[in-house]
């Protein structure tokens, strides 16, 4: 079988989560015998952050322009068995034409920034990997969320058809690791800075770390502004490449994770880091969001924290505890979320899509 993607970068994880999940996913559906081809624009901020040059498991195609590649992208399509187009695609409206004209291919849209999307929406806003038909013509619309983003999809995109594909983890990348002294810490923080995200890291880790003058805190990060309220016992450590995640997370007691504020609201969305981090072996505190108790249970594979002091008790936990707790959340990740079983999922969603009917070409106008 034969994939085709247009995406955002694969090359680079700098500000940027699609990467690691299209690397474990690619070098699990390879391992499955897939044929994937993923084309993405060769751009300045990220080609000078890139953690890799070519794709385990696929073959990466670089363009510097959509008029430089129209033509081998319009041949690998033709001889694809499914072709996708992502959120945050810098070509998506063009990509999505070339691949709504498919002769054969099962015609994909993967939203992995389904709240966004949504949030825009409601806004009157469209997204720039939106076209004016919404998703319309799509044999299959992927979500990263789950839960009612679905039928909005349907109802304000248009989506025939819509299936969540959450996010996931290849353990081979993602494993414990070894303390390092320069990411020690009481609590970590792994994160593209995010605006949206800031009022829950002032809540769960800038105002624990003013409580808690006499423990370190540290942030792991890209795109931070010169702006952010520091405080002497917070510590910060400029984008990290995925290999040194998991050194990252094992210098700490405990990690956290904060979720963009659409995420959170609209709920059932998972972030990739959740999941990194679990596989590796860290203890999580999380901010709380419907559907969370789907994919790890509260209080003995994570710490669900509302408050600052939700979070201080969970820094008063024992050593014994947080790794028991680490252990059971890495168990749970090993069972249900890692790269191998998304792209099993992945292979049943597209084996349903494939067996039903192609949207007629009308159903794109």
């Amino acid at each position: 079988m034969k994939m085709v993607i247009f995406g955002l970068s694969v090359s680079s994880s700098w500000g940027n989560g699609h990467a690691t999940l299209w690397r474990g996913l690619i070098r699990a559906l390879s391992r499955r015998g897939w044929d994937v081809t993923f084309f993405e624009r060769d751009v300045s901020y990220y080609a000078g952050a890139r953690d890799i040059a070519s794709l385990d498991g696929g073959r990466l195609a670089f363009y510097s322009d959509w008029a430089s590649t129209r033509g081998q992208a319009r041949r690998e399509v033709a001889e694809a068995d499914v072709a996708i187009v992502t959120s945050y695609c810098p070509d998506a409206i063009a990509a999505g034409e070339l691949v709504l004209e498919a002769p054969s291919a099962l015609r994909v849209f993967y939203d992995l920034d389904t709240p966004v999307t949504l949030a825009h929406l409601r806004g009157n806003q469209r997204p720039a990997y939106i076209g004016p038909d919404g998703l319309a013509g799509y044999d299959l619309v992927l979500s990263y969320t789950g839960g009612a983003a679905l039928d909005e999809l349907r109802d304000r995109l248009r989506a025939a058809r819509a299936e969540p594909l959450y996010g996931h983890v290849d353990p081979d990348q993602h494993r414990p690791g070894q303390a390092r002294p320069e990411f020690a810490g009481d609590l970590s923080y792994l994160g593209t800075y995010a605006a949206d995200r800031q009022a829950g890291v002032e809540r769960l880790l800038l105002e624990p770390a003013h409580a808690r003058p006499d423990l370190r805190f540290v942030i792991g990060g890209a795109q931070y502004p010169q702006e952010f309220p520091w405080s002497s016992n917070i510590f910060f450590v400029r984008h990290l490449p995925p290999v040194d995640h998991p050194d990252f997370y094992a210098s700490s007691r405990l990690t956290l994770n904060v979720t963009r504020r659409a995420m959170a609201d609209m709920g059932w969305c998972p972030s990739g880091r959740l999941f990194e981090a679990a596989a590796c072996g860290a203890a999580i505190v999380t901010d709380m969001w419907t559907g969370l108790d789907a994919f790890f249970e509260p209080g003995e594979e994570i710490i669900a924290a509302e408050t600052t002091d939700d979070v201080l008790a969970a820094l008063d936990l024992g050593g014994a505890e947080l790794t028991r707790i680490g252990r059971s959340a890495r168990e749970r990740v090993l069972a249900e979320h890692t790269s191998e079983q998304r792209a099993q999922q992945l292979e049943a969603i597209l084996s349903d899509a494939l067996h039903g009917q192609r949207q007629p070409q009308a159903e794109m106008t």
